[in-house]
């Protein structure tokens, strides 16, 4: 898949994700948990996803993206499991204090994104000009 199409595919996901998280209030806690386990699930899969590219393509990436993508790998178990944790807890003020972790984490996970998404059009900018420049020298040699 082409560079743009990824970054097409990228807003077309995070148009969903926006739409989701909007229709959120409107939805009962069955079809929230529903949803919850949904995006669990979907996060999940693409983690894998991440970690299998990765995989393949380890020796022409950067040592930085290939630390990123493990501390994303990282990241993403440690969420699961808090939340996990927090559906065993059942105090009222325990409940809230993991309500407001849950927003906080949400707002970090979304603030992370946005700068991934920044870097992604850097990255793939950057991409196209060393691939035009390198076209130009193979050109002229």
């Amino acid at each position: 898949m082409a560079l743009s199409d990824t970054l097409t595919t990228l807003a077309e996901r995070a148009k969903a994700a926006e739409d989701h998280a909007s229709q959120a209030a409107a939805q009962s806690r069955e079809q929230l948990r529903a949803d919850v386990e949904r995006a669990r699930k979907d996060a999940q899969a693409q983690a894998a996803k991440l970690q299998e590219s990765a995989r393949g393509t380890e020796a022409k990436m950067s040592q930085w993206w290939a630390e990123m993508q493990q501390n994303w790998r990282e990241h993403t178990a440690k969420v699961s499991n808090d939340i996990q944790a927090r559906k065993q807890e059942h105090d009222v003020a325990r409940a809230a204090r993991a309500a407001d972790r849950a927003e906080a984490d949400a707002n970090a996970a979304i603030e992370f994104a946005l700068a991934a998404v920044e870097e992604a059009e850097y990255a793939v900018l950057d991409a196209r000009l060393a691939r035009v420049e390198a076209d130009e020298k193979s050109s002229k040699g």
